[in-house]
């Protein structure tokens, strides 16, 4: 078993023969970050997307190469690298997620068919358990009764944001309990 410190010193020595113009000794820098990286990203975002956040901190590195001091521990140097390319794919991957938002029209169609019998109303009386009042009657007043969320908020003195944000932690809050 390779320590810490036997490990640094090979990945140190090699970056400094590949700074010198080595590319042997870069090739097997890369290979050897490479395993040490994806071990490390498996751990942290979804596996799908590892092996391309692995070659945008490849990249990254390559890049930035030459800012490397040789009088210090290379593996710090490589995880400060790592770690901002996961926070800015982490970043990117959560602003997507949250832009996501189903229709609330798109839930009651899909559970009409699973729930036979049942008249709309029962089945958004379903839905609204939990979801407070007043989220209940902005989902319905933009969702069933089709107000824009400007007239709603002019409707029951809210800003159409305001009511925009409540309507969408409505939402996410019903979508939660299919997702349990």
């Amino acid at each position: 078993m390779v320590t810490t410190s036997e490990k640094n010193k090979l990945l140190s020595d090699l970056m400094s023969l590949a700074l010198q113009g080595n590319q042997i000794a870069y090739a097997e820098f890369l290979k050897e970050i490479t395993f040490l990286l994806r071990s490390n990203l498996k751990k942290k975002i979804a596996s799908a997307d590892v092996e391309d956040v692995l070659q945008e901190i490849l990249i990254s590195i390559h890049k930035a190469r030459h800012t490397y001091d040789g009088k210090r521990d290379i593996l710090p140097w490589i995880m400060a690298i790592a770690r901002f390319r996961i926070t800015d794919y982490l970043r990117k991957y959560y602003s997507q997620m949250r832009h996501k938002t189903s229709d609330i029209s798109d839930l009651e169609y899909d559970l009409s068919d699973v729930t036979e019998g049942n008249s709309a109303n029962e089945l958004l009386d379903d839905l609204f358990i939990d979801v407070e009042t007043k989220h209940q009657k902005i989902l319905t007043m933009l969702h069933v009764e089709g107000y824009t969320a400007k007239e709603v908020g002019a409707k029951i003195n809210m800003s159409e944001s305001a009511v925009k944000v409540a309507a969408h932690r409505a939402i996410k809050k019903i979508r939660n309990k299919f997702l349990k």
